[in-house]
């Protein structure tokens, strides 16, 4: 493993421009808004927050599936963020995304040997038996056999059509895999075991996930470090450990606290977070979570506090966006 991150974000925006308002100014969705973190070769980041903050738009941001507005992404150490979809095609192989729903993520038309080889076909590196022993070894890995090549997605339960997504996602071998919420749309029962099978191939080859998940109990179970997003932004990033034992910020403790507990006899304090999630196209003037935080004070609505990293007892490194974890000078 090397001392380098695989990959780096730099104050990333994505910006989605909408009509004009009623004064004439230029409105615009901040879907995305000055994001960086690190993500280091081996490590699976989960990236948490509630629905609509960001989460997915990031992960298809890094993919370069959209492109963003401001700042910088470095895969490998190279600046991939304005290079054209033809010098992007290499790298495609390297970078791979599941997505949620597998159904929508598969050709209804396509049988499974047509979907799981297409990415063999777009490289234009194999012979035809190659391709097949690929595609072959590929299933099997993910635990379907040679039955499944020549069935189509509806012909296949949902577990089954995500394992499917998962073996198109890894045949060409990538380092870096975006899950951007790959078991939401499965039955509790098989939920368990893609979560074990993305474990289990992560260890054997070696990936780098961002596990993208609104559940942080599948993210406690899978993730080695924690980033929380509220409204395009980061606002705590730890390790698993720290975040769930002592989360800092207001909003990762109300997140956290809603957690259920399998043990009724276990009395647990939930926050609830009172008011609406603020609309992207007018945030808060100061801090984004001010409206919904039992801590906010004056200072709170006029100053945008900044991601800094509080002394912790322990030494540990984490990072978070708020005052009340600001030094005093």
């Amino acid at each position: 493993m090397t001392d380098a991150p695989l990959l780096e974000i730099r104050n990333v925006k994505k910006y989605y421009p909408v009509q004009k308002g009623r004064n004439g100014t230029a409105l615009a969705v901040k879907a995305v808004d000055q994001v960086s973190m690190t993500v280091n070769h081996g490590e699976i980041l989960g990236l948490v927050g509630e629905s609509g903050c960001g989460k997915s738009t990031l992960g298809k941001t890094i993919l370069r599936l959209h492109d963003i507005t401001d700042g910088e992404i470095l895969f490998q150490g190279q600046d991939i963020t304005h290079l054209t979809e033809k010098q992007m095609r290499p790298l495609r192989e390297k970078i791979q995304i599941i997505f949620q729903d597998p159904y929508a993520s598969l050709n209804p038309k396509k049988k499974v040997i047509q979907s799981v080889m297409t990415p063999l076909n777009v490289s234009g590196k194999y012979t035809k038996e190659e391709k097949l022993k690929k595609v072959k070894d590929i299933l099997n890995e993910v635990g379907l056999s040679e039955k499944f090549l020549d069935k189509y997605p509806h012909e296949m339960s949902g577990g089954q059509r995500q394992r499917v997504v998962i073996a198109r996602a890894l045949i060409n071998d990538p380092e870096l895999v975006i899950c951007d919420e790959p078991v939401s749309a499965l039955d509790v029962s098989v939920r368990s075991q893609v979560l074990n099978l993305l474990k289990d191939l992560q260890k054997e080859r070696k990936l780098t996930y961002i596990f993208i998940s609104h559940d942080l109990s599948v993210v406690e179970y899978l993730c080695d470090r924690v980033a929380v997003m509220y409204l395009g932004r980061i606002v705590e990033l730890a390790c698993k450990k720290d975040l769930y034992k002592r989360p800092l910020h207001p909003y990762t403790k109300a997140l956290i606290s809603a957690i259920p507990v399998p043990d009724l006899h276990t009395k647990k304090e939930e926050i609830i977070l009172q008011g609406e999630v603020p609309s992207p196209l007018n945030p808060p003037k100061g801090c984004l979570f001010s409206t919904r935080c039992a801590y906010a004070q004056q200072r709170c609505k006029n100053e945008v506090p900044k991601l800094i990293s509080p002394a912790e007892p322990d030494g540990t490194e984490r990072s978070v966006c708020c005052f009340l974890y600001e030094q005093p000078k």
